[in-house]
């Protein structure tokens, strides 16, 4: 019944897929669905593009082993997509394509370049748990009478990839966005189904607390006192900065009919977040306590579906996971795409070609950066979770561009060396921050209490400010 449920769902995905293909005349719809998406279609598409791996596996495996204080994950997310409402009308109004598009027509070519790069690097890594979270789900479905899988997880990772890839390159935006107001809609539904049913098969609040009890967890019942000021910053600043600048959310901003309708989407979307990440860490920390064996709560929601729900709906409930990883996937494939293609290809390569060409062009390159995802993911399948996977991904954009790209937005003292500076500092602390022996003897060893995040954010806009008051001041000496 599950792979049954999947192949349907997978099924119906590749026919909208070559539907929507005859809507896409060119690379604007390609990338941006020819800027048409009504703000329905732009809250679909936005929940389902944010609600991906790190939350429906990473923040349910941080549940499982942590309990209720998990539900505190999603706060640095939410406080992101509030400020979004504030910027969305104006990202939209200004008819742009990539985020690098952004910062470089404020602060020029270099900028770009160092912000397409660090975007592709953060991209790809994103893109690559996908594909080992998708072939993780058809290790759990494909399985013989004794339970055994009947495929590898090398050979579910390629399948979940090819799939990932196709589906993408298809019909570009115009495929992924409105499957994905289907997907945001089963999301909701399918959890709040799930959760009183559930519930109720725990035993309620006293069988939870029963249960951690007796299997030794009975800190899963408590809310504060699990993590400390440290524990959260280190959580909620990557998916903070990331949502911040996401350059999935900015392209949908730009693929909005009208800026009011951007906003009002926006606006929505915060709401839709609180509720889809409160739903999922909800449901896994009730599921967790029926689960007891740690291996099997690495996957709790997985598990949950196909072992504690009824049958239907526990299919249901796997399907929906494959279209939020999927839908996911598939966002964070198409924007590095986009990118190279917008603000490489057309800009230093062949500045004449024609729409269709660069509609060709962008396909092949969804293609290559499919492969070198499917690469990056062989380093990262013995890594550790999805969880602490996305969180460095994150870090990686969020430390490196963020803060340049709401300098390009607010900050008219902000300069290109300033910018420039600020984009290299994010990426190599990030990188750097627990790898090079050197900091070790020049920092105290408290500091690296802390996971990259704080320090390589902290130094990007650090430097940031200071180089760009210091070269302004220089410039304006020289006038």
């Amino acid at each position: 019944m599950y792979f049954s449920f999947i192949l349907i769902y997978l099924v119906a995905l590749i026919l909208i897929g070559v539907i929507k293909t005859r809507k896409v005349k060119d690379a604007s719809d390609f990338a941006l669905a020819g800027r048409s998406l009504t703000p329905w279609v732009l809250l679909g598409t936005m929940i389902a593009t944010w609600i991906g791996t790190g939350s429906i596996l990473g923040n349910a495996g941080k549940t499982y082993n942590t309990g209720l204080a998990a539900i505190m994950i999603p706060l640095g997310s939410l406080l992101g997509v509030i400020l979004l409402v504030f910027i969305a009308e104006k990202v939209r109004n200004m008819e742009i394509t990539t985020v690098p598009e952004i910062i470089g027509n404020r602060f020029g070519d270099t900028s770009r370049n160092l912000v397409t790069i660090a975007l592709v690097m953060a991209y790809m890594v994103i893109v690559s748990y996908q594909y080992n979270a998708g072939g993780s789900i058809l290790q759990v479905v494909l399985v013989d009478e004794y339970n055994q899988p009947l495929i590898s997880m090398d050979t579910a990772v390629i399948i979940s990839a090819i799939f990932i890839v196709a589906y993408t390159v298809l019909a570009g935006l115009f495929s992924v966005a409105y499957t994905d107001v289907a997907n945001a809609v089963i999301i909701i539904l399918t959890f709040i189904i799930s959760l009183p049913l559930l519930w109720m098969k725990a035993g309620g609040l006293s069988g939870i607390e029963s249960a951690f009890d007796t299997s030794g967890r009975a800190s899963h019942m408590d809310f504060l006192g699990v993590f400390g000021p440290i524990d959260i910053i280190n959580f909620c600043l990557p998916p903070f900065l990331l949502i911040l600048g996401d350059a999935n959310m900015y392209q949908r901003f730009s693929a909005g009919r009208s800026g009011a309708g951007v906003k009002k989407a926006t606006i929505y979307f915060v709401f839709g977040v609180l509720i889809v990440e409160t739903l999922i860490i909800a449901t896994a920390w009730v599921s967790s306590a029926m689960i007891p064996d740690a291996e099997n709560g690495r996957h709790v929601m997985i598990y949950a579906a196909k072992n504690i729900l009824p049958p239907l709906l526990g299919a249901t409930m796997i399907t929906t996971i494959v279209g939020i990883i999927i839908s996911t996937a598939d966002s964070y494939l198409l924007v590095p795409a986009t990118t190279i293609v917008h603000d490489v290809y057309r800009k230093y390569i062949n500045k004449t070609s024609d729409p269709k060409h660069i509609l060709i062009v962008n396909r092949i390159c969804v293609l290559l950066l499919g492969f070198i995802a499917f690469w990056v993911s062989k380093g990262f399948a013995k890594s550790e979770g999805f969880f602490e996977r996305a969180l460095y991904a994150y870090t990686i954009y969020g430390a490196g561009i963020t803060p340049s790209l709401m300098a390009a937005l607010f900050w008219k003292k902000a300069t290109s060396t300033g910018v420039t500076a600020s984009i290299i500092t994010g990426v190599v602390v990030t990188l750097l921050w627990k790898e090079w022996d050197w900091l070790t003897q020049v920092l105290p060893q408290s500091s690296f209490s802390f996971d990259e995040v704080l320090p390589a954010a902290f130094a990007s806009t650090f430097v940031l400010i200071t180089v760009s008051l210091l070269t302004q001041r220089k410039n304006a000496f020289k006038k």
